[in-house]
């Protein structure tokens, strides 16, 4: 089959949708991928890097674009969706594999439907045992990222409050309180518990409660969520991270601006969810090149590319992880969906329907 790997145009965006390595395992198994001129330059991949294992290096993104399966790695912005149809030879047989996050995404929704172009989610391909192999190792990313991010702006000259989170000798160290136990919420605690932090983890699944305590003993105190004792850790945090995730959907607001309002000025709001609509009431995206704002002089980060910033070591992550997927559906097509269940989870739209059951919940009108 013949691949298109387009080069990300989102603000800051560095990650490449395919690495040289994994062009090389594609061509070698007898596909042509075609590379956007200049698609891996941010994360330290030549064009002749992928000349050299076997790419074609196309000059125009249409031309990237027009091949009939597309592998990216973030959603396709306002300015790409006149590539979506395709040309009169591959109308309605194209495949997009990419992050969608499609419950914050209203008009790439529509634009996606009436294409007619087979739309699979990374972050919904899914295992039998309920896994996300593909939304994993970018979560791991973030998560990590986001303490890291959120000890930058805790310094003053960053507008934080001049929190150092690992303390020093005879001075308390950082309150960091993390919304969500999943991976991103594992992740930062491993981070915030590394600095030195005192750390909190909220979540309703108790057997993951259990699991973290298994995980970091009596290094992070585990809290079971709930309006309650969310309402009495914020005020005291100095970074707040929202790690709460809702497949396919926006996830439920966990600090309301009242509560925002409660925290102390100059602490700092990190929302990972913020790709899917974010937790935290007064969250709006943002970018790379301003990445934070203030409401009730509480510092807010709402960057939704957030591994992007280390593009490197996430493109060489997410392709080890997507790879396996990228070759069933180079050999199969749209076959693959009744080949393998996981990528079968993760199609959003076909056939100019929303089709995956909990994106369909969030846009019931379509």
């Amino acid at each position: 089959m013949d691949i298109g790997v387009p080069k990300e145009i989102k603000n800051r965006e560095f990650r490449v949708g395919l690495s040289p390595q994994s062009v090389r395992v594609l061509c070698d198994r007898g596909h042509r991928v075609f590379v956007e001129t200049q698609a891996g330059v941010g994360s330290g991949f030549t064009d002749e890097d992928y000349r050299q294992v076997g790419a074609t290096v196309v000059e125009s993104a249409a031309a990237a674009w027009e091949q009939p399966l597309l592998v990216k790695v973030k959603e396709p912005l306002p300015s790409e969706y006149g590539f979506l149809d395709g040309n009169e030879g591959n109308r309605g047989d194209r495949i997009l594999f990419t992050y969608l996050h499609l419950a914050a995404e209203r008009p790439l929704t529509e634009a996606l439907m009436a294409s007619g172009i087979l739309a699979i989610a990374y972050e919904t391909v899914q295992l039998p045992d309920g896994r996300l192999p593909l939304l994993a190792p970018m979560s791991v990313i973030a998560g990590r990222l986001s303490v890291q991010f959120g000890a930058h702006f805790l310094e003053r000259p960053h507008g934080g409050r001049g929190i150092l989170l690992g303390g020093v000798p005879g001075v308390s160290p950082g309150q960091v309180t993390i919304l969500g136990g999943g991976v991103v919420g594992t992740e930062a605690a491993r981070i915030a518990v590394g600095m030195g932090a005192r750390v909190q983890i909220f979540d309703i699944n108790l057997d993951r409660l259990s699991y973290l305590e298994s995980l970091f003993g009596s290094r992070v105190e585990l809290v079971y969520s709930s309006p309650l004792t969310i309402e009495a850790a914020v005020p005291e945090a100095d970074l707040v991270v929202g790690a709460a995730l809702v497949l396919g959907r926006k996830p439920p607001t966990l600090v309301s601006e009242a509560l925002v309002g409660s925290m102390k000025p100059g602490s700092v709001i990190v929302d990972v969810a913020i790709d899917q609509g974010g937790c935290i009431e007064t969250i709006h995206p943002t970018s790379h090149t301003d990445p934070t704002y203030l409401v009730s002089d509480v510092l807010h980060y709402g960057v939704p590319n957030m591994p992007g910033s280390v593009p490197r070591t996430a493109t060489q992550s997410l392709n080890h992880s997507t790879l396996p997927y990228v070759l069933k559906l180079a050999e199969s097509g749209a076959g693959a969906i009744e080949q393998d269940a996981a990528i079968a989870a993760g199609v959003n739209v076909r056939d100019h329907q929303l089709v995956h059951p909990a994106v369909r919940e969030v846009f019931g009108d379509l």
